[in-house]
């Protein structure tokens, strides 16, 4: 018998369907990935799940008991816990304070902070978060951090199902080992782990089975192993796989540089930083986590106060003193945010109101807002992008992420940007949707865009830029382009080794980066 048995679960929103008639099953000792585009119905089902939404129609029952969840709270006292991608913690509330809401534990009727604190330090632990520090504010911890955290909390209530939702795709390359190897030792005690991952090599890694939905239905369920990356994402998408990424346009290499930088640096996290571009090339970020990437796009961006250096934009100095100044029409800069939620949208404004906040000024006469403009601007936005969602005036959290994060680049080409720089943009996102996206940076970049695109995927820096900065420790410490644009050459250079070592000293390395 299954631990876990869901019939004909339904779930509208509105003319919006979002799951019809799904059955899922889950075993004890058993990794299951949920496989889909964004709005396949994923998230959906495992909300319904975990009591955030009721469904329409439908059953659940656990152990051959059926079962139904009023709250969230009732899903976890029946031992389900769900790691979403979008954080639930308070990030004025301690670490310590964040594992133990639910359920702090009570002394003579109070919490008793130091056994809350003994909880949090033994739930880091078993997720690979021993250098976080329990009494340290969440607001200060980054995104990687804060994503541990959130596993950590999960793994706090003693889960007999353990759901993740995207829960990886904001965590360094070591936390993923950390967290890989609690999920095979879960796995072995016989916890149930339900896994959503847009990212293949994570599920040939971890899944025993494998459920494929397509617009709110169950495709298929298979065993893992059993079918090919590019057979799974033809069913997610329901069409035949084409090359995931595009040809890159051709470069005229002797056209003056749209943007220039010399000796840019701040603190201790960015060390006399040198890059150029020109007109129509992308040029990616590579390296580790957290080696001066997105202080470097922040800077730029005229958010560190502080920063030292010189930008020139079409060989003229400027100064990037604000965000407000960088997206001027002098300028004409714009950030893709790597944070989506968080940074890049106002989830209880309208899909509309996001979609015109940056270029106000751009749809407005007289200051007041041209809405003839406006909404001839929008519409060309959702043309172009293929953004979806039931109608423009609803609120941008209703939308899938992959959409969500459609409105973010969105919002910011309506700026008309001639220099665009790209955080991480396609984390967390579906198959189809990261290859519109791969295939809108060629097209503005055959438009003239000059574009800095940081990623932690490697075939995404070798597939979409014409030469990759490798960071390391704040400073650029090698170019790569051409034949020389490998992930060897990627992993090497992330590490700081030097040129020509073997894949053999690059895995010595990357095992004691992982410790």
């Amino acid at each position: 018998m299954p631990l876990l048995r869901m019939e004909g679960i339904s779930k509208h929103y509105g003319g919006v369907r979002a799951l019809e008639n799904v059955s899922f099953e889950a075993r004890r000792g058993s990794i299951h990935a949920l496989l889909g585009e964004n709005g396949a119905g994923k998230s959906t089902l495992i909300k319904v799940l975990s009591g955030v939404v009721q469904p329409d129609a439908g059953t659940i029952s656990i152990d051959g008991e059926p079962v139904q969840f009023a709250n969230p709270q009732e899903a976890n006292d029946a031992g389900i816990s769900c790691i979403f991608q979008e954080l639930s913690l308070l990030p004025d509330l301690t670490v310590a304070d964040n594992i133990g809401i639910t359920r702090p534990p009570k002394k003579f009727g109070m919490i008793d902070f130091a056994a809350q604190r003994r909880i949090a330090e033994a739930a880091l632990a078993r997720v690979g978060g021993e250098s976080i520090d329990p009494l340290a504010t969440v607001s200060e911890l980054s995104l990687s951090r804060r994503q541990m955290v959130e596993i950590a909390k999960a793994m706090a209530r003693d889960p007999k199902i353990l759901i993740l939702d995207e829960a990886t795709s904001a965590l360094t390359a070591a936390d993923v080992e950390k967290v890989f190897a609690m999920l095979h030792t879960l796995r072995s005690e016989g916890m149930s782990i339900i896994y959503i991952s847009h990212r293949m090599n994570e599920i040939a890694e971890l899944a025993d089975t494998c459920t494929v939905y397509r617009n709110g239905q169950k495709v298929e369920t298979f065993e893992a192993g059993t079918k090919s990356d590019n057979a799974i994402v033809e069913m997610m998408i329901g069409r035949e796989y084409d090359s995931v990424f595009p040809p890159k346009i051709a470069k005229t290499l002797d056209a003056a540089p749209v943007l220039r930088v010399k000796d840019f640096s701040w603190q201790d996290q960015l060390n006399g930083i040198n890059l150029q571009i020109r007109p129509g090339e992308i040029v990616g970020l590579g390296g580790l986590d957290g080696q001066g990437q997105k202080q470097l796009q922040l800077g730029l961006f005229g958010t560190l106060i502080g920063a030292t250096g010189s930008v020139e934009i079409n060989g003229k100095p400027v100064n990037l003193t604000s965000p407000k100044r960088a997206k001027s029409d002098e300028i004409g800069m714009a950030l893709i945010p790597e944070d989506r939620k968080g940074e890049g949208l106002m989830l209880p404004m309208t899909v509309r109101e996001n979609l015109s906040f940056a270029a106000v000024e751009k749809v407005s006469r007289f200051g007041l807002v041209d809405q003839a403009a406006e909404e001839s601007a929008i519409a060309e936005m959702v043309s172009l992008l293929k953004i979806k969602s039931d109608g423009i005036d609803g609120p941008v959290a209703a939308l899938s992420g992959g959409n969500q994060q459609k409105v973010v680049i969105g919002k910011w080409l309506m700026t008309r940007p001639r220099i665009i720089l790209l955080n991480d943009p396609t984390r967390g996102i579906d198959v189809g949707t990261k290859q519109e996206i791969y295939q809108l940076l060629q097209k503005l970049a055959g438009e003239g865009a000059a574009i800095l695109f940081y990623s932690t995927d490697y075939d995404e820096l070798i597939g979409c830029c014409d030469r990759v900065l490798v960071m390391y420790d704040g400073a650029v410490v090698r170019t790569l382009s051409g034949d020389q644009l490998t992930e060897t050459n990627l992993v090497s250079a992330a590490l700081n080794l030097p040129a020509g070592n073997v894949e053999a000293d690059i895995a010595v390395q990357a095992r004691e980066i992982a410790k």
